[in-house]
């Protein structure tokens, strides 16, 4: 026996006894879509039946339907203009290449956050202290007033270190 998918319209050989009297359900290996499958030789008495009643135009008509149901183009849920319409969804070609200079105009620009700034201004602090104590007694020679300064500078330097290093060991203990 022959059954064909209403789905896909893919067709398959049934052995004749696989399919009972009472009917029998089965699944398209392709789609996936299932469905209670009659004998063929039932289908057709019991479609003469429901027909008989019926005038010989509206049988051709019903027989067109059936045609134009079968005919029916199959749509492919993919297209562009599918998920525009159905679902509402723009998408963008991405089979057209882009433009690599619209791609530099871009903001591209790469920056330092917040933690490389911290990092970059330590280590200037940590240059700029050893590049002081490297050229101290050279500039208390050429300017002898600003001798003060530069040891108060180490000493608050100092005191700063030790109340670090007291507040770290309190929380040590």
């Amino acid at each position: 026996m022959l059954i064909n998918c209403d789905s896909c319209q893919k067709k398959f050989v049934v052995p004749d006894d696989a399919i009972t009297q009472s009917g029998r359900l089965v699944q398209c290996g392709s789609c996936g879509a299932k469905w209670t499958q009659h004998p063929i030789k039932a289908l057709k008495i019991n479609q003469e039946k429901k027909t008989s009643n019926i005038k010989l135009d509206e049988k051709e008509i019903i027989k067109n339907k059936v045609l134009i149901k079968k005919a029916r183009p199959k749509k492919n849920l993919y297209t562009l203009e599918y998920m525009r319409k159905k679902h509402g969804l723009i998408i963008n070609d991405s089979t057209n290449k882009p433009n690599l200079k619209i791609l530099n105009n871009k903001n591209n620009k790469i920056g330092f956050g917040f933690y490389s700034y911290i990092i970059f201004l330590f280590i200037f602090i940590i240059v700029a202290f050893g590049i002081l104590n490297l050229t101290k007694e050279i500039i208390i020679l050429k300017y002898p007033s600003s001798e003060m300064y530069i040891y108060y500078f180490y000493e608050v330097i100092e005191i700063v270190n030790i109340s670090f290093t007291e507040f770290v060991d309190q929380f040590k203990n």
